[in-house]
């Protein structure tokens, strides 16, 4: 049983590696190839077959679901009720949208909607709303969070912005937004989105700086429900009879497990409706209530049985959670712990016990981190030890209590206000921490690194004698000091990532590096912080010798002050630099301009007749080994005229696209005069400004040029000086992400 149960896993965990789905005929046809070979005693590939038919039938339905292509970019009006927790900001209002119905035509029952500048909305209402749909897609760079997987997962089948819109009729069923709003009106001394982000598992009260101080801590997981806050109430409960049962003041006539294991699961679903049931939630309820069943009948089994029969639940239950980190995570954490527990042949003490179990962990979980592109937090094993009991014994306690006793005046606040100090508290000590030592963003690396120093950490959590264990802190290390792979003499590797609306372009030679922009920013929302930045390090950027800003717009340079923080800039040059903020210290650009690096030869331009800010932009042309690549910043026809009677207007090989495809911009005596090849977009999908406009794909068209736009084909990387062809992230198929289009 125990193989068929191993194979039924593998089959449904398959589906989180396909490049696309198989046809649905076949999904068929594998489960009666299963029952075919159970007379045969062939019950591990019966079990795999469902298992990997199951999983593919359930994703199929999810993609089905998904927004028509047609529908792409169209307005409409639809109606449905607001679910989950609405995020009520000032200058945007984000809910979900379920049960949504439109007059004309199918829709996807579920949205994730944002509403600028819109008026507040509350959980259980029901609107009809003007919405301008997209599917469900988001940016795309190398080694970044897969959002189009989450929203997959998720069962979110469309994004989209709301227009205009009318309240049908009030909330209805919103406890959970009424126990919010009580949260954060309590007097919690600062902390009371903390409160509600630890009793509902509601992140939005959280600030970005309170964050990013609990990813550089290992922490995140203790103020957002998750399974060990749902497992801590459930073990409360069963030691608490347990304990009365041992002293005698439990009724004979009622046998104390029974009781203890399902008034002990009757409380982690309880937590768990609190937190709104989501998936990490649902996981661990799977989990905690096999546990159970394993104390109350099966614990001769041993305690790999109850970790397998909840893996193949959840993934039974829901198999696109595979989609996500924190399943994986949860899972191997728990792996890890019993495997290292279970094979020591005497008892540790308490002590040790705690504190090894926090080592064992991050050794055990740093491959994984790795694979899965997330930070790792270096200071994570020896916060734990102090955060995990303060928040699970001194805080999650008063929490709870203080929310089920609000409606007693002074006992439900004054205990929330206890409970907001001790996570005060607990902040400042954190924030120390992270300032002394931040979260270590890795290097990617192969996957072949990664499997040896998945077996390096594998070594070390075996027991002690065991022959080559010592060689597993050098297997380890490999992921920390992986072999780099260098740019060759005399070429440049260049990365159009994937910023929206924006501008950002990272050029490398074999020792130097520049970055022409550096992502937009809109108003909190900076992408040169939360993607620029994470995608440079994960490409190994140590540094920057040269961030050249094409001019001041918030879509070129609104990241460029994030960069400067995170990275060492040696310097800064821009078109405009009288409009950046003082502290870049940006130097001006001057036309004409050129340096060389690594055989690699860079050349500066500027109009000296520019008016406003995007005739201002700093032009820069890359050569190597012959093959040129014009990044244009957002110049207009009238800079374009006068480009062309620069030293810069000679035969180029590829162009980026002036003011991200605008009409204003890439006329025919630009094309015509440089004879380019192929040009890069850098543009948000379904973008307010209609980039790129139509008559300049028109232009591109005409001239046969090669095109490669972000929001169709994600990051771009190109070897200048190779001449070959660029690679695409859309290239890496995946069976949630649209196919890659095809070259216009």
């Amino acid at each position: 049983m125990r193989t068929g149960m191993v194979a039924l896993a593998l089959g449904l965990l398959a589906l989180r590696f396909l490049p696309v789905l198989p046809p649905v005929w076949l999904g068929f046809l594998l489960p009666v190839v299963g029952l075919m070979a159970l007379p045969f005693r062939t019950y591990p590939l019966a079990f795999f077959l469902f298992g990997f038919s199951w999983a593919c039938g359930q994703a199929q339905l999810a993609l089905d679901d998904r927004l028509p292509a047609s529908l792409d970019g169209e307005t409409r009006w639809v109606e449905g009720r607001i679910t989950g927790l609405p995020q009520n900001n000032e200058a945007v209002v984000r809910f979900e949208l379920a049960d949504a119905r439109s007059r004309h035509g199918s829709v996807p029952p579920l949205m994730r909607l944002a509403w600028y500048d819109g008026p507040p909305v509350s959980s259980g209402e029901r609107w009809r709303l003007a919405v301008k749909l997209k599917r469900p897609t988001g940016l795309l760079n190398p080694h970044a969070f897969d959002y189009d997987a989450w929203l997959l997962a998720q069962g979110v089948g469309a994004t989209g912005t709301v227009k205009d819109g009318q309240r049908l009729s009030p909330a209805r069923w919103a406890w959970r937004d009424g126990i919010r709003q009580r949260l954060l009106s309590v007097d919690a001394q600062g902390r009371a989105g903390a409160l509600a982000a630890l009793v509902l598992g509601d992140g939005a009260g959280l600030s970005r700086e309170d964050w990013q101080v609990l990813q550089d801590t290992g922490t995140v997981h203790l103020l957002v429900i998750s399974g060990q806050h749902i497992g801590l109430l459930a073990g409360s409960v069963y030691l608490l009879i347990a304990g009365l049962a041992r002293y005698g003041l439990w009724p004979v006539r009622w046998p104390w497990l029974p009781w203890a294991c399902g008034l002990a699961f009757v409380a982690a679903l309880g937590y768990g409706l609190l937190a709104g049931f989501e998936v990490p939630v649902r996981r661990a309820c799977v989990m905690i209530g096999l546990v159970l069943l394993w104390r109350l009948r099966f614990r001769h089994l041993g305690a790999w049985w109850p970790l397998l029969l909840a893996l193949d639940g959840v993934l039974l239950l829901d198999p696109l959670a595979s989609l996500q980190p924190g399943f994986w995570l949860s899972f191997a954490a728990v792996a890890v712990l019993i495997f290292t527990f279970g094979g020591r042949l005497g008892p540790w003490r308490w002590w040790q016990t705690w504190t090894r179990a926090q080592w064992l962990i991050a050794i055990g979980l740093c491959p994984l981190l790795l694979m899965l592109g997330l930070p790792i937090s270096v200071s994570g094993p020896l916060v734990n030890l102090l955060a995990v009991p303060w928040i699970s014994l001194v805080v999650l306690p008063p929490a709870l209590l203080g929310t089920l006793l609000l409606p007693v005046p002074y006992v439900g606040e004054g205990l929330l206000w206890l409970a907001g100090g001790l996570i005060d508290l607990l902040f400042k000590g954190l924030a120390l921490m992270a300032g002394q030592l931040p979260a270590w963003v890795p290097v990617a690396v192969p996957i072949w690194i990664g499997i040896i120093g998945a077996l390096g950490a594998f070594l070390l959590l075996m027991p002690r004698g065991v022959p080559l264990r010592p060689f597993g802190w050098p297997m380890l290390l490999l992921l920390v000091f992986p072999p780099r792979d260098e740019v060759p003499q005399g070429r440049a590797e260049i990365w159009q990532l994937d910023v929206g609306q924006g501008l950002a372009i990272l050029v490398r030679t074999r020792q130097h590096t520049l970055l022409y922009d550096a992502g937009p920013r809109f108003g909190d929302f900076d992408l040169g912080e939360r993607v620029v930045l994470p995608a440079l390090r994960k490409l190994g950027v140590n540094g920057l010798d040269l961030m050249l800003l094409s001019h001041a717009d918030a879509d070129h340079a609104g990241g460029a002050r994030a960069i400067k923080e995170g990275l060492p800039v040696k310097q800064v040059i821009s078109g405009d630099p009288l409009a950046l903020p003082v502290e870049l210290n940006a130097e001006v650009c001057e036309s004409g301009r050129q340096w060389t690096w690594e055989g690699v030869t860079f050349q500066l331009w500027q109009w000296s007749s520019a008016s406003e800010s995007n005739q201002k932009s700093c032009v820069l042309q890359i050569e190597a080994n012959g093959e040129r690549l014009l990044l244009t910043g957002d110049i207009d026809t009238h800079a374009e005229r006068a480009l062309l009677d620069s030293p810069l207007a000679v035969p180029t090989d590829w162009l980026t696209a002036p003011h991200h495809g605008s009409r204003s911009s890439s006329s025919m005596a630009l094309l015509s005069g440089l004879e380019p090849k192929a040009v890069l977009i850098s543009r948000g999908h379904g973008n307010s400004f209609g980039h790129p406009h139509p008559t300049v794909m028109a232009r591109y068209r005409k001239r046969g040029l090669h095109i490669y736009d972000s929001a169709e084909h994600g990051a771009v990387r190109l070897l200048l000086g190779s001449f070959e062809p660029p690679r695409t992230m859309r290239q890496q198929r995946r069976f949630w992400r649209d196919a890659p289009a095809v070259n216009k």
